[in-house]
């Protein structure tokens, strides 16, 4: 029987059934296999999913950038709910086959490892499981993609609501926050029910695996060796310990910086001295070009990188009607080539946005250079340090004079809210990473009531400073935005994790910014040849989750914070 020859572009399967598929992985799965020739039959197996991972992001882009087209969805549905679960256990099959002969070799032990744990995990009553997942994925997708909000009689997507949250104007910013949360409200309880759904579906998925819970199972299933659930409760009671004093300082600063009795929400995003909020761009054009400049400013590579996406059409960026909300980087594995997705709406968190997307493009232009494809990919706690880096090395090139977006009052300005920001972030995503472990854990995560109840509770402990009375609706409605409990259960922790790995590569930066950027791109490079820790080693950085380590960074942060305001 003669081998299938790949095609030459990921565009050959765009519409393909299984049908077309499958030949290509029976080959691999059935062709005689030796240490003389696994090197081969790993780079074509490598080449094969280049080519349907690509078809896939691509399939998800177009979706994501129109909702509406019942076309675009039903192509991103094929790939998401039928298409990849068959994937999934042909990868499988094929890792069994390079586990069964016992291959090893110098950069391909993180992917061994890797294999080892899928195999352990796979049950081929999960695969139909796995693709009712994500078809109910889909209909979040849908549902939140609808919403809309009437401003002045013109109807806007939510992310456009988020410039009004800066106003200097108490009343508007607490209209645009009320308004922005009505649509979760009113949707709480098809939003509950679809979540029931997937509960009782990644239950059955665990259960099925052998593991005692969903939780469980998502941590085995994201192959995170270097830490474990018990680790992510130290941290968040590190976080708790640590951060959440330094964030009650700053809400008491600016609570008595705005002449306030209280802060309520609608209070932590204007500026405290009530200047009108910053407009560092009008449209996409605005937000690149400079972009392009910062970049050539940091390191020329890394702006050629950017340069190459903004001229082939590698960027959606701005919010419109009908497109997911939300912001990616995804990347096209054939080509080698990222794309960034997201809801810019002219503020300067549009622009942090960027350059936190940029990072992870950087780092699919960096692994690049890794042969295989199951070498490129880290965990996604070492691709958060690479685009939370990004955020905090770009700082200096902001100012106008250096081809950035600010004049230097401005960048002043700016530089504060991104440090703020990281403070107030952290115990966000403690509360995110409990809430979901309570979820899987308490015996109680059936009960929507009981879910909201428990989100109550656990937001109390992490957000000081603020008066949530007569709110508990829109307090509630939160967790139902946090698309990631929805659609990549347990993807949260690791903006944690990186952000203090992010906050040492900076830490590093003001004493040597050279070598800083030198680790920083390193370690990108290094893919996923290597574990979690020696990969943070490599970027000069130390995987933590105790309070120490983290008091010693948020009093950097506290003292930059200080000397930016004196």
């Amino acid at each position: 029987m003669t081998a299938p020859t790949l095609p030459d572009s990921a565009a050959a399967f765009a519409d393909a059934g299984w049908d077309e598929i499958a030949p290509y992985y029976e080959d691999l799965a059935t062709r005689p296999l030796d240490k003389g020739n696994v090197e081969a039959w790993l780079h074509t197996w490598s080449a094969l999913d280049e080519l349907l991972d690509e078809a896939g992001a691509r399939a998800e882009v177009d979706y994501t950038v129109d909702t509406t087209d019942p076309a675009k969805e039903a192509r991103h549905l094929r790939f998401a709910s039928e298409i990849g679960p068959q994937l999934g256990e042909q990868r499988v099959r094929l890792a069994r086959r390079l586990l069964d002969l016992g291959y090893e070799r110098p950069g391909l032990e993180t992917t061994v490892r890797r294999f080892r744990n899928s195999r352990e995990l796979f049950r081929e009553e999960n695969v139909p499981l796995g693709a009712e997942e994500q078809r109910l994925n889909a209909g979040y997708q849908k549902i939140t993609g609808g919403m809309t909000a009437e401003w002045d009689g013109e109807e806007k997507p939510l992310p456009q609501l988020a410039p009004f949250l800066e106003s200097p104007d108490r009343a508007i910013r607490e209209r645009a926050f009320r308004l922005r949360a009505a649509p979760y409200i009113a949707a709480r309880d098809e939003l509950a029910a679809l979540f029931s759904q997937q509960f009782a579906l990644r239950e059955r998925i665990a259960r099925n695996a052998g593991l005692a819970n969903f939780r469980d199972y998502a941590h085995r299933e994201k192959d995170r060796f270097d830490y474990t659930p018990a680790d992510c409760e130290r941290f968040a009671a590190a976080v708790e310990e640590a951060v959440v004093p330094a964030v009650a300082r700053r809400q008491g600063r600016r609570r008595r910086a705005m002449g306030l009795e209280a802060l309520r929400p609608w209070d932590l995003a204007p500026d405290p001295q009530g200047r009108p909020p910053l407009a560092p761009f009008a449209d996409a054009a605005e937000l690149i070009a400079p972009a392009v400049a910062v970049f050539d400013r940091l390191d020329p590579t890394l702006g050629g990188y950017f340069r190459a996406m903004a001229e082939g059409g590698l960027l959606d960026l701005e919010s419109r009607l009908g497109k997911a909300p939300g912001g990616y980087c995804t990347s096209f594995s054939h080509t080698g080539q990222p794309f960034i997705f997201m809801n810019a709406a002219g503020m300067s968190g549009d622009v942090n946005t960027l350059l936190h997307e940029a990072g992870h493009a950087f780092h699919v232009f960096e692994a690049q250079a890794q042969p295989l494809l199951f070498q490129r990919h880290p965990g996604s706690e070492m691709a958060e340090v690479a685009s939370m880096s990004m955020e905090l090395l770009t700082a200096p090139f902001l100012v106008r004079e250096r081809g950035g977006y600010y004049s230097a009052e401005e960048a002043r300005r700016d530089r504060i809210e991104h440090l703020e920001g990281i403070l107030t972030l952290l115990p966000h995503i403690a509360a995110v990473d409990t809430f979901q472990q309570w979820i899987y854990t308490s015996g109680e995560g059936a009960d929507a009531d009981a879910r909201d109840a428990a989100w109550l509770r656990i937001r109390a402990r992490f957000e000081p400073g603020i008066d949530w009375s007569g709110l508990e609706a829109e307090r509630v409605a939160r967790w139902y935005q946090q698309l990631h409990i929805f659609l990549y259960p347990f993807y949260y922790i690791e903006y944690g994790i990186a952000q203090f790995g992010a906050l040492q590569v900076w830490r590093n930066s003001l004493r040597d910014p050279q070598r800083a950027l030198a680790d920083y791109r390193r370690a990108l490079a290094l893919g996923a040849t290597v574990p979690l820790p020696d990969l943070f080693a490599a970027a000069g950085a130390r995987l933590a989750f105790n309070a120490a380590t983290m008091a010693e960074l948020v009093a950097l942060v506290e003292e930059r914070l200080a000397a930016l305001e004196d």
